[in-house]
């Protein structure tokens, strides 16, 4: 009882203190019998007792005494709790506070006037030197070499996010190099089109492109390159839309870059839309709600009025919002039209459902309704980018990142009917290497995407969609069985010739699987690729190919060029300046850009020529 009593008292002193000391307490938070205990020791060792003019030693010790009995008797009614809240604790101390002003001790008081620290004392403490930055990416190991003599088989899901590029450039923009997590290299070689010829009806929603040559950064291995194109489907003819967007309104989203850009990306989706469309907008901080009903897209000037009322402050429950966008989606939906929640956020969900796992959960349960959702990424500091990418996956959409209402522009604007539009979902593809001719590959990024060979023809195993227009690339660098680009040593007890059906004439062969947009059963392409397609000089190749192999270059640079070999910035930025083609909107441009700053950031130093 006694020592119940003790910290009980303790932890109600502390809180009366937290507002002068360092170790303040948060609304909300759980104090702690060790808490309470470190944070008096701190005051007793740091704050000297100054003389108490007017008043004795015993009385001084009488007031104490008399203050502590008084806040001990306040505390004993909560003496069963294992700790107390910083409410009732503050209610207690208000009490009491008019005669601790005039009776409490020298120390207790030196800490209510907050006398000045002393010059020593300002000495010890340590000025933080840069923002807070608690930003989340997912931890990955690059794709390892394989001998095909072991693992003839590569099976992964197609990605059209686009996200970490962007993210990528906020950073380097703002001065520093991207940490390596933050760097996905297929969403640096995803975020260009590529002009792959579309197929001519939706009868197979994509076309298939394969094309084999020199790797720029080891000469003596090759690239595949597999890229996908779908199908295009004019602006007027994309479907009735059901669009919800779920604005995170909370106080983390209080800056320029976060809530004030992001209604002015949504206001320019908002004023594309159509009569026949319809847009809802649910918000969502401590608790969400509904600020507009489903409207149509006629009624523009309500929409962007809705959107501009918006702003920030709270705490964030993401789980809440989820359910009412997804109520709301569920309220207009459009039958054979597009059905979509857009979640505007910087993912740092901190109150209601906050686990990882249960939050995928939920959109993977949602997605069942026929809902898509696309995620939008916004700020810096708190920004929770594995979330986001994850979301978009688990509820059958895609994720961009917005850095610039250029970028904005782009992903909502231009490539909108490919960031709404679905034309093929769970698409796989999976490559069966010629142990005859290949030696060795590595799959250039998708590592976070790869699946277990047996989930290629398990229509159960969600994987990536495709939508209208959108242009799908993958790399696998490969060692032929005559070449002196093998890194990995044969066996010593395996067979040294390999064995089988396969032919001296094929490469590799590709089978890839999708799904129609409302189908539960998979569609099989299979088709080979052949030595006959292997191009023997880099500059024979196409834009495609030399772009591409420079988007996957920096990537694979920016997370420390394990096999990029001498391949530098330098020689990245003279492949990209070769292949740019006509690049309508500068994009490519720009990319040359970002690798000169890449490369006076890493300190590398650039060559003195013209590139």
């Amino acid at each position: 009882m006694i020592n119940r009593k003790r910290w009980v008292f303790a932890i109600i002193f502390v809180v009366a203190l937290t507002g002068c000391t360092g170790d303040s307490v948060s609304p909300g938070s759980r104090v702690t019998p060790e808490r309470s205990e470190r944070v008096l020791a701190d005051v007793d060792a740091s704050v000297p007792a100054p003389a108490q003019e007017g008043k004795s030693s015993s009385e001084t010790g009488r007031s104490e005494r008399e203050d502590r009995r008084r806040v001990e008797s306040a505390a004993t009614q909560s003496e069963d709790a294992n700790v107390v809240s910083e409410a009732d604790a503050l209610a207690t101390v208000k009490s009491v506070q008019p005669q601790r002003q005039s009776t409490n001790s020298a120390k207790t008081e030196r800490l209510i006037a907050k006398v000045p620290a002393t010059p020593a004392q300002l000495d010890s403490i340590r000025i933080a030197s840069e923002p807070l930055d608690r930003e989340n990416y997912e931890h990955y190991e690059d794709n390892p070499l394989k001998r095909v003599s072991e693992f003839p088989v590569s099976t992964f899901s197609i990605d059209v996010d686009t996200g970490a590029y962007s993210n990528a450039r906020r950073m380097l923009n703002a001065g520093r190099l991207p940490v390596r997590d933050a760097v996905r290299v297929e969403e640096f070689v995803n975020y260009f089109s590529y002009d792959y010829p579309a197929p001519d009806t939706r009868a197979q929603p994509f076309n298939i492109v394969t094309e084999i040559g020199p790797n720029p950064w080891n000469k003596n291995t090759l690239l595949l390159h597999v890229g996908l194109k779908g199908y295009e489907v004019p602006k007027a003819n994309i479907p009735a839309s059901n669009l919800v967007f779920l604005v995170d309104v909370s106080g983390s989203m209080r800056s320029a870059d976060k809530i004030g850009l992001l209604k002015s990306s949504l206001s320019i989706l908002a004023s594309e839309l159509r009569g026949e469309d319809t847009i809802s907008i649910v918000v969502y901080a401590g608790a969400s709600g509904v600020v507009l009903e489903p409207t149509s897209g006629r009624d523009k000037g309500r929409i962007i009025a809705a959107l501009e009322s918006l702003t920030a402050g709270g705490s964030t429950n993401g789980a809440a919002g989820i359910r009412l966008a997804y109520a709301m989606a569920e309220q207009a939906f459009v039958e054979g039209g597009i059905n979509r929640v857009v979640l505007a956020t910087d993912g740092d969900f901190n109150v209601g459902t906050t686990s990882f796992e249960a939050l995928k959960d939920l959109i993977a349960q949602k997605r069942e309704t026929g809902i898509s959702l696309t995620t939008l990424g916004f700020g810096s500091g708190n920004y929770n980018d594995h979330l986001m990418e994850q979301l978009a996956d688990a509820g059958n959409g895609n994720y961009a990142y917005i850095d610039t209402l250029n970028e904005a522009r782009k992903v909502l604007v231009e490539q909108m009917s490919a960031t709404l539009q679905t034309i093929a979902k769970d698409v796989k593809i999976q490559i069966e290497f010629n142990p005859r001719v290949v030696a060795e590959y590595r799959l250039v990024g998708y590592e976070n995407r790869m699946l277990a060979r047996e989930d290629f023809n398990n229509d159960r195993v969600d994987a990536g969609e495709i939508g209208a227009g959108h242009t799908v690339t993958a790399i696998y660098e490969i060692a032929l069985v005559d070449s002196s680009g093998r890194r990995v040593d044969s066996l010593r007890y395996q067979q040294k010739t390999a064995t089988g059906g396969g032919t001296i004439n094929e490469v590799a062969f590709l089978r890839l699987r999708y799904k129609a947009p409302d189908g539960e059963v998979s569609k099989l392409i299979e088709r080979p690729i052949r030595k006959s397609e292997i191009e023997s000089v880099l500059s024979e190749t196409s834009d495609n190919f030399r772009f591409s192999a420079a988007a996957a270059g920096f990537g694979q640079l920016l997370r420390g060029g394990k096999y990029m070999e001498q391949f530098g910035y330098d020689d990245v930025r003279m492949l990209a300046n070769g292949a740019k083609g006509s690049d309508q909107f500068g994009y490519r441009g720009e990319f040359v850009s970002l690798l000169a700053l890449a490369q006076s950031l890493s300190g590398q130093q650039a060559a003195q020529v013209s590139r």
